[in-house]
C-alpha cells in the first residue's frame, strides 16, 4: 500500500532549518522499512524541507518522491495547529492509504486486505484536558459543528493511520480544514489541534459508520514487547534532557541501520547532527 509522510517545516527568524539526530534516523527508519515490508512512500513537505533533505542526500529515502505540495496550504494559525500539514497532505492523496509519522516505524508486512475502512494504531481517553467540550472552542461566526458528531467517540492517534474509503478520507480532511481555518486565534497549542487531528477522525468515521480497528495499545507501544512498532512521540523531551538516553537510542538506530540498509551510512556521516556518532 501507498504511504506518506508529511513534514510541514515552522522556521524563525534569523534561523536555519534542521532536523533532531533521533528524528532523522527514524526517519531512516520508517521510510526504508515501510518499502522493505509493505510498499511506496512519498514524502509531503514544503520548499525548506525539501531543501533539507536534497542538502542532506536524504531525498532517495521516498521511493514515490518528494512534493513540496505544502507551500499551498491555506492560512491557518500554524502555533495552534502545528500538524495542520498531515490533514493538508491527506486531503491531497486517494484511498487507499497510509500516514505515518516520521517518529514511528513500522517493522514488520501488514495484511491490509484484512484491514476494514479505518486503521488506526490506538484510540485515546477523553481526557478533558486534552479533549474538552465543545464548548471549549472559540468559532468564527458562521461556523457550525456538525450535530450528528458524537462527542463521546474515542478520539484516534494519527501517528499511524490507514485510510481505505474515500468517501472517509475526503469528508474528514474536508471537516478538518474547514475547522482549522474558522477557530479563533487562542494560546492553545494541544485542545485545537488534537481536535482537528484525531478526536474529529472519530466523529467523522462514527457518522459514516465507518468501521474502526485498532492495531495496538499505549500500554503494548510503551514497553519493550511491543515488536512490530514503534513510536518515539513520548520519548522525544526525555532524550533532549538526558543526553546518555539520546546517544544510546541514536545508536541503537544506526546499528539496526548498518545492519539492515548500509548503503545509508556514507550518507548519514556527513550530516552534521550525526558526526559524532561516528
Amino acid at each position: 500500500m501507498d504511504a506518506i509522510h508529511i513534514n510541514k517545516t515552522r522556521i524563525f527568524p534569523k534561523t536555519k532549518y534542521n532536523i533532531e539526530d533521533f528524528e532523522i534516523l527514524t526517519t531512516v527508519l520508517s521510510a526504508l522499512k515501510w518499502r522493505e515490508h509493505n510498499g511506496k512512500i512519498t514524502m509531503f513537505t514544503d520548499s525548506a524541507g525539501y531543501e533539507y533533505y536534497a542538502e542532506n542526500n536524504l531525498l532517495s529515502l521516498w521511493d514515490g518522491g518528494v512534493s513540496v505540495s505544502l507551500n499551498a496550504m491555506p492560512d491557518i494559525n500554524s502555533d495552534m495547529f502545528w500538524a495542520g500539514g498531515k490533514i493538508f497532505a491527506l486531503g491531497q492523496c486517494s484511498a487507499p492509504v497510509a500516514m505515518i509519522d516520521t517518529d514511528f516505524i513500522v517493522w514488520a508486512p501488514l495484511a491490509f486486505d484484512n484491514l476494514p475502512a479505518l486503521t488506526v494504531i490506538h484510540s485515546e481517553d477523553i481526557y478533558p484536558d486534552v479533549y474538552p467540550p465543545r464548548e471549549h472552542f472559540k468559532m468564527k461566526s458562521g461556523y457550525r459543528f456538525d450535530k450528528d458528531w458524537n462527542w463521546s467517540k474515542r478520539p484516534l492517534n494519527t501517528a499511524f493511520t490507514v485510510i481505505k474509503s474515500e468517501e472517509l478520507l475526503q469528508y474528514y480532511t474536508k471537516s478538518a480544514m474547514d475547522f482549522m481555518q474558522n477557530a479563533e486565534d487562542a494560546d492553545d497549542n494541544l485542545t485545537y489541534m488534537v481536535f482537528a487531528e484525531q478526536r474529529l477522525l472519530a466523529m467523522c468515521a462514527d457518522k459514516m459508520g465507518v468501521e474502526v480497528k485498532e492495531l495496538s495499545n499505549l500500554e503494548n507501544l510503551f514497553r519493550d514487547g511491543e515488536r512490530y512498532f514503534t513510536h518515539i512521540w513520548g520519548m522525544k523531551q526525555q532524550m533532549r534532557d538526558n543526553g546518555r538516553l539520546r546517544y544510546d537510542f541514536c545508536m541503537r538506530c544506526l546499528n539496526r541501520i548498518k545492519r539492515d540498509f548500509p548503503h545509508m551510512i556514507d550518507i548519514l556521516k556527513k550530516i552534521d547532527c550525526l558526526k559524532g556518532y561516528f
